[in-house]
């Protein structure tokens, strides 16, 4: 059956609208669409739903699942930030909205010094990121950012922990550590293990193979068999933020793993 769980349109940064999210999911032959707006309530920023329009959003989602409901079945969630000390993706948190899950994204990491720093905006940014904020020291910033996810899983309840290994986005294009060092594989075993036992899902993400980054889905092929080996399940996601991407990659990787339903 197809499925795609992570989807995003203009309520956040997508280009296009949830309509025509659910018509290319038709259109490809998807079963079950999945939405999941970006959120950090109560901050508000460019990229993410505005606290204020959470209920219209859950409205918009709704009433297509009704117009649509004998093509597909489509469900309402959210993808949540991580921050520390300013938003986390616990379920009470937008418990207001009724979501049917919640995927929870580390995509900023804060650092020692209480400095911000963008893990998938722009190369540059990053680069910019670690220079400023961990003193060049790209090492420290990849653990900092597993000390965060690590946090985030132990901490919050949530259903689907987002692209874990997001640090990767820029590294084949901009290389700025070695995904082989025994240091990076070792945070990768220590943050399966933290998985596995919480319960929670993650993802198969495909979104770096369409914008470009990638050419291997998140987690990466060798992380991907430390969680399984851990009994991580997975689900299989597009991250797709325009109808074109919705379905990139699936017949590589649907042939190839074994994905679980929500």
């Amino acid at each position: 059956m197809r499925t795609n769980y992570h989807t995003h349109t203009t309520w956040c940064d997508g280009r296009d609208s949830a309509e025509a999210m659910v018509q290319a999911a038709i259109s490809k032959g998807f079963a079950v669409l999945g939405f999941s707006s970006h959120m950090s309530f109560p901050e508000n920023s460019p990229w993410t739903l505005d606290p204020g329009r959470g209920l219209d959003y859950v409205r918009e989602i709704r009433a297509l699942a009704e117009k649509y409901r004998s093509q597909i079945k489509i469900l309402c969630g959210g993808e949540a930030d991580f921050i520390p000390g300013v938003t986390d993706p616990d379920r009470s948190r937008y418990a207001h909205l009724g979501l049917d899950y919640i995927i929870g994204s580390v995509h900023e990491v804060i650092a020692p010094d209480g400095g911000r720093v963008s893990v998938d905006n722009t190369p540059e940014l990053l680069a910019e990121g670690i220079r400023s904020h961990f003193q060049s020291d790209a090492r420290s910033f990849v653990e900092a950012y597993f000390r965060q996810q690590t946090e985030m899983v132990e901490r919050f309840d949530f259903d689907v922990v987002g692209h874990p290994d997001l640090v990767r986005k820029f590294n084949r294009k901009h290389p700025y550590f070695d995904e082989s060092a025994k240091w990076y594989l070792e945070l990768e075993r220590e943050f399966a293990a933290v998985l596995a036992k919480s319960g929670k899902r993650t993802e198969v993400n495909t979104g770096a193979i369409s914008r470009g980054w990638l050419d291997d889905a998140y987690p990466a092929a060798p992380f991907r068999e430390m969680l399984r080996s851990s009994g991580v399940q997975f689900i299989l996601s597009s991250d797709a933020h325009s109808a074109s991407g919705i379905d990139c990659a699936f017949d590589r990787f649907a042939a190839a793993e074994a994905f679980t339903e929500l």
